[in-house]
């Protein structure tokens, strides 16, 4: 117990610095994701050309390799700095865009076209019927498929450790570092992200009940 009252600070520390990261990261995973989606729908080509690069390059790497690129590579070039934060951030974002754009894409496109169709008899614009007729019931099938890719989100952010990034897991090897208790030590850590995978997943099952998922 004594252990774990010594590193209780430090994982508080890094979970606020884990959570911190995990939700600016999803959130711009969201954005991107809805951007991209609506560009692979798009009937340009070089727009479509452009989701479609984007969604391949992120989905056909590792995300390690993404993470080293943004923080060592681009920041080789000297005219763009990034900090390790910063770096973090759109890693973890960039890489759920592109899982989120397939989903987006996949939920939008599950629709029946007759909805389009009810729209535009009622004089609704192309970005109105998206707005207001598409995306509300897109959102409810995607639901439990955004949950997954979120959790998976959340267990990435443990590899920002590698760059230094004082997230949870990196408070954890600093506390081990200290006292040689690693089996105590991970242990707890590996609780704490179960507690917030867990936290993650009851939200996701009210609001499919709240929305209704079918």
């Amino acid at each position: 117990m004594d252990i774990i009252k010594q590193a209780l600070p430090y994982i508080q520390t890094g979970l606020k610095v884990t959570i911190f990261i995990f939700l600016v990261a999803l959130i711009l995973g969201l954005v991107v994701g809805l951007v991209m989606a609506l560009l692979r729908l798009s009937h340009n080509k070089v727009l479509n050309a452009i989701a479609k690069i984007y969604v391949n390059a992120f989905r056909g790497t590792p995300i390690l390799v993404q993470l080293f690129f943004f923080y060592y590579g681009v920041n080789s070039l000297g005219f763009l700095s990034m900090d390790k934060t910063t770096a973090g951030i759109v890693t973890v974002g960039l890489n759920a865009g592109a899982y989120f754009t397939e989903v987006i894409r996949a939920g939008i496109q599950s629709i029946d076209k007759g909805q389009t169709e009810a729209a535009r008899s009622l004089g609704l614009t192309g970005m109105q019927n998206m707005r207001y007729v598409i995306l509300p019931q897109a959102v409810r099938r995607m639901l439990p498929t955004f949950t997954n890719q979120a959790i998976i989100s959340l267990k990435d952010t443990s590899l920002l450790s590698i760059i230094g990034i004082t997230d949870l897991t990196q408070q954890g090897q600093v506390v081990i570092a200290a006292t040689y208790e690693a089996f105590k030590i991970w242990l707890v850590i590996g609780i704490v992200y179960f507690i917030m995978i867990y936290l993650l997943s009851l939200l996701a099952s009210y609001l499919e009940r709240r929305f209704e998922v079918r």
